[in-house]
């Protein structure tokens, strides 16, 4: 009854998804698509395998609005079969909510779609098999704990758009499946996205082009005061149309009848707040105005623009600003970065890029907690990996150690990262972490340097020190050095026991001078270096370091071949 054909992927999905249920084990997969892409399609197939085999289905979803639009596609495909369908949220009366409880109970229920309210302790299932969770991120803690207490011998099924980091970190490394949709369904177009001054004649013009082809039109007005005077001033812009508001602080029944009214058709433009960031699909709204779009942030806006283009139509996005106003830098690459990323997919990819970028800026940061901070954020993942692989093969009976690539220890107590005040944007900042994350020679440290100059002005002391760390990073891997850690005063540096024959034990000995007497050696086998810190400041002694670290080439025999690495 699908009206489309499916793309490969969701085929894909579905087999991964399928087979995952018939095993004797509960499924726990994250199926990760971007907006549009049809997650909820699979869903449907899943729920309907768990039903037809006399099991309960549990659909939990953030929104009222959600829940009801998740209704009525489930209702229309299972139109067919003898499915009993129910929805539970604010939507409902008391007695049908009432109904629909002792149905779940006693099993004449089948399949029920809610909101937080399905997570209460007085809902009881008869005989629940599959739960499926719309957009895990967007509960709280407290709902969570709840839901794990729900889904402890059930097969769970997690649809996301743009998974947080740690849901992303634990599919990849394998504690949870993962199924990935990655090609648009046909005749699925990028959205056009025009960032533009505001102006009554654009408003005008964009709003007539879309109501000339039936369609409808968001506008996003962020402020509950004023938005009234804003959807007066589009009334008189474009007589014609039919304008609607909506903002969080109206009585429940109002908004929501709104929104239906709008869905319905009833309404042209629909006058919002960012309320309408998530869930909310409405093929038909297919342009999108945001005023004074600069006060936003990236993720933000390409949330709201994926509101648009949910059908084989056009879309179009204006993210316009004052007119004659002077954007702020980080206000303009911004909006150049949300025009660029127009292409299909790129929430997964700006998920890739978040999770790669957190971690390393927890590793590169001051701040670490609990057991990843001992070991460092790359290094734990490092380990977990070879461990879900050691456990997994050896069920196989092929476990194979897996080489790991060198890594250098570095615990020094400084602040290194990167202050709103130097950044403001996250993206921009993320960007920014990564490619300090993968410095891999003095030159790239040097080069970003001068980038962070040009592009922000000059770089703060955090900053400096963030650079500072991803450079030792490359000395410790050229020169075989184990680890650099702050003792008190002092900078304790552990040359690894595999290359203690390239150190030069003379010209070790003759650095001591040019370090004003400040460099000490342990006794014994393994070679201890200690910088010694009395009476210097944090950055004198990171000065001291740096330059140690400089004149240790000289060290190295046969001279200069390990450092080309740095170099």
């Amino acid at each position: 009854m699908f009206p489309y054909d499916e793309t490969p992927d969701q085929l894909r999905a579905i087999t991964e998804i399928k087979t995952n249920m018939e095993k004797k084990q509960p499924m726990d997969r994250l199926l990760c698509g971007d907006v549009g892409y049809g997650k909820t399609e699979v869903a449907i197939r899943a729920a309907f395998k768990a039903a037809i085999e006399g099991k309960q289905v549990a659909i939990l979803v953030p929104t009222t609005i959600l829940a009801q639009q998740h209704y009525e596609t489930f209702r229309e495909r299972f139109s067919g079969f003898p499915m009993t369908l129910q929805v539970l949220s604010r939507f409902r009366s008391k007695k049908e909510q009432t109904e629909t409880m002792k149905g779940l109970k006693s099993g004449t229920v089948d399949i029920v779609i809610g909101t937080h309210r399905l997570l209460s302790s007085d809902i009881k299932f008869k005989d629940l098999g599959l739960l499926i969770v719309d957009e895990e991120q967007r509960f709280g803690v407290s709902h969570k704990e709840k839901l794990k207490r729900l889904k402890a011998n059930v097969d769970v099924l997690t649809l996301t758009a743009t998974p947080i980091p740690r849901t992303l970190h634990m599919s990849l490394l394998g504690v949870r499946d993962l199924s990935v949709i990655e090609t648009p369904p046909e005749n699925r177009f990028p959205v056009q996205t025009y960032v533009v001054e505001y102006s009554g004649s654009l408003i005008r013009e964009a709003i007539e082009r879309e109501l000339a082809r039936n369609g409808q039109v968001y506008f996003l007005f962020n402020r509950v005061m004023g938005i009234h005077q804003m959807a007066e001033q589009i009334s008189a812009l474009v007589p014609d149309a039919r304008v609607a508001v909506a903002h969080g602080q109206m009585n429940e029944q109002e908004l929501e009848k709104t929104i239906l009214d709008f869905l319905d058709g009833e309404f042209d433009v629909l006058v919002s707040t960012t309320i309408i960031e998530t869930g909310v699909d409405i093929p038909n709204v297919n342009t999108l105005i945001v005023h004074d779009s600069d006060k936003m942030g990236l993720s933000q806006l390409y949330q709201l623009r994926g509101r648009v283009g949910r059908s084989n139509r056009i879309a179009y996005a204006y993210l316009t600003y004052q007119r004659d106003k002077v954007l702020t830098e980080v206000s303009e690459k911004r909006l150049q970065a949300i025009k660029e990323f127009t292409e299909l997919g790129s929430g997964f990819k700006i998920a890739m890029r978040d999770l790669a970028i957190r971690g390393a800026g927890n590793l590169l940061g001051a701040e670490q907690h609990g057991f990843i901070a001992s070991v460092g954020f790359d290094l734990y993942s490092q380990m977990l990996a070879e461990e879900i692989r050691q456990r997994k093969a050896a069920l196989d009976g092929d476990y194979t150690p897996v080489s790991t690539e060198w890594n250098v220890q570095i615990d020094i107590h400084i602040d290194a990262y990167l202050p709103s005040t130097y950044i403001y944007d996250s993206m921009q900042k993320i960007e920014v972490y990564k490619k300090a994350a993968s410095i891999s020679s003095i030159q790239e440290a040097n080069d970003l340097y001068e980038e962070l100059e040009d592009r922000f002005g000059d770089p703060p002391d955090e900053v400096t020190r963030l650079l500072l760390v991803a450079k030792l990073k490359v000395y410790g891997i050229a020169y075989g050095i184990e680890s650099i850690q702050q003792q008190g005063e002092d900078m304790v540096i552990k040359i690894a026991d595999s290359r203690v024959d390239t150190i030069h034990g003379q010209k070790l000995m003759a650095l001591g001078p040019r370090l004003g007497g400040r460099l000490k050696l342990a006794d014994g086998p393994r070679i201890h270096i200690t910088l010694k810190g009395k009476g210097m400041t944090s950055d004198q002694l990171l000065e001291l370091l740096e330059k140690f670290m400089i004149e240790f080439e000289e060290v190295i025999k046969p001279k200069g071949e390990l450092h080309n690495v740095a170099k």
